[in-house]
């Protein structure tokens, strides 16, 4: 791919003052209707050293509105950025719906780096590339518009251009010296990550920079088509993510017993008396410390989802969680509609943001399973979107698990008929009325089609870095004491 950048392409003084004014203006209106569509736009800016990287960043915020505009630099991570996921620094700078955010380097400059200074072996490549071809295939999927840079120099051109240059810009080479001695291996990885994640999602674009009016210029005409394309597609798009997709579950005989689900297995009959409930809450809280503070040591992050009907007793469960864990290292983030800052991005931006630090415990009181949940019986996102969030959920929790992190799942299961008790219960009792409402009602009558959708979600969620647990609340008392013996066994066999 590098081989035609070389060509000796340029842009004369005066072609340049001819084009610029056109092209600025149609920028600034490509911007603007991309805001007014509610369409993010991430441009990643790559290159040679030498080759204005910064100065390409300059420009746009000069030909646009810089007011939609934030430019983010990825050098070494800081403490709070090493202790969660890698990818957590970048999704908190994505932007926005109708917001543009500007990578120097983003994913792709640890990657190059690693494999210019031999840290990274050919055949390891792909496993590095991979979330990074999720990453921006789901942005691409949702309604962000991707464009990647690569900016190339000839040899002489770059030589000059680092003469005086005792670092280089972005410190990737101790020297301009070290940076040319070097320049074979980085084209040689280019070559190969370009070739690898150059996608119709997320197309690179190579310019030849070393005449910086065709560079600046290219660049611009490239944006402004890309912007306008997207805006032209963009109600052929809303159109297709209207059409019926294929069923998402193998048809089914109408035979009752072919219809059984995961949750029919549930044994909604287990009991704990009082007496044993309160000997066994007891034993477990010292654990249940204790193993905390030494995963805290060791570093372990662990993740606690809970999902569940509505009255399962979440409220209750989670109560005694924390009950069991010292107040210095956990956090209980609850979770319902998104807000209308966190509608305008992905719907895994809200949830990336609340990432732990390592050795913490994160407790989510419902979470990204609204999506192929609630999201998907209430018809508040398309079925594209619904059934691409499998994937997109067991990647992300592939990725914390991956950062040494615990995660376990919880769904709190009770009958229909236990259900129906407490929320009549709730609805009697003045002091607890707060906690029933008329949704509550409403989703009761759709019990059947959230059964489906459980079903689904454990079957293609269920993962070993991230299994379910199906836990029967039917009696309070067991069911709390059955999530801190799984927490305790999930955590003991991960120490010891």
């Amino acid at each position: 791919m590098l081989n035609t950048a070389e060509i000796g392409r340029r842009v004369g003084k005066a072609d340049y003052k001819r084009e610029l004014p056109q092209l600025r203006t149609r920028l600034l209106e490509a911007q603007r209707a991309l805001r007014e569509a509610g369409l993010a736009t991430l441009v990643i800016i790559e290159g040679m050293d030498g080759s204005g990287r910064a100065e390409i960043a300059n420009r746009l915020h000069e030909w646009l509105d810089p007011r939609g505009i934030q430019t983010h630099i990825f050098w070494d991570p800081s403490d709070e950025e090493r202790e969660r996921p890698y990818f957590w620094r970048f999704w908190r700078a994505l932007p926005g719906a109708g917001e543009m955010a500007i990578f120097l380097g983003g994913w792709y400059r640890d990657i190059l780096t690693d494999g210019v200074h031999k840290e990274l072996e050919p055949e390891t490549l792909e496993a590095r590339l991979a979330p990074v071809l999720h990453t921006e295939g789901l942005l691409a999927a949702d309604r962000t518009l991707i464009l990647k840079f690569w900016y190339h120099l000839p040899r002489k051109e770059q030589e000059a251009r680092l003469a005086h240059e005792h670092r280089t810009p972005d410190d990737r080479w101790p020297s301009a010296a070290a940076a040319l001695k070097g320049r074979k291996l980085l084209k040689t990885w280019a070559e190969r990550i370009l070739r690898r994640t150059d996608t119709a999602d997320a197309p690179w674009f190579i310019i030849e920079a070393a005449d910086t009016r065709y560079r600046d210029l290219a660049t611009g005409y490239t944006l402004l088509e890309a912007m306008e394309k997207r805006l032209k597609e963009h109600q052929t798009h809303r159109e297709r993510r209207e059409r019926p997709l294929p069923p998402p579950e193998p048809a089914l005989p109408k035979a009752e017993s072919a219809r059984v689900t995961v949750l029919d297995r549930v044994d909604l009959g287990a009991k704990l008396s009082d007496a044993r409930y309160e000997k066994r809450l007891a034993q477990l809280r010292d654990q249940l410390r204790q193993q905390l503070w030494r995963a805290h040591g060791a570093k372990l992050t662990t993740h606690l989802v809970f999902e569940g009907w509505d009255a399962a007793g979440k409220g209750g469960a989670i109560q005694r969680l924390a009950g069991c864990m010292d107040a210095r290292l956990y956090r209980v983030i609850p979770y319902g509609a998104p807000s209308s800052h966190e509608l305008e991005h992905h719907y895994l931006w809200r949830f990336w943001r609340q990432i732990p630090r390592a050795g913490r415990v994160a407790v989510f009181d419902r979470s990204w399973y609204g999506r192929v949940l609630v999201e998907r019986v209430e018809g508040l996102c398309t079925p594209a979107e619904w059934q691409r969030a499998y994937h997109e959920i067991n990647q992300f929790e592939a990725q914390l698990a991956a950062h040494n992190g615990l995660v376990l799942k919880f769904w709190l299961h009770i009958s229909p008929e236990e259900q129906l008790r407490r929320f009549e219960e709730r609805q009697n009792t003045p002091w607890k009325q707060y906690k029933i409402t008329p949704e509550d009602w409403r989703n009761r009558e759709k019990r059947p089609l959230y059964e489906q959708a459980v079903n689904e979600m454990v079957l293609r969620t269920d993962s070993p870095e991230a299994p379910w647990h199906l836990i029967p609340t039917e009696d309070k008392r067991y069911g709390r004491i059955r999530i801190l013996e799984t927490v305790c066994e999930a955590l003991k066999a991960r120490l010891d």
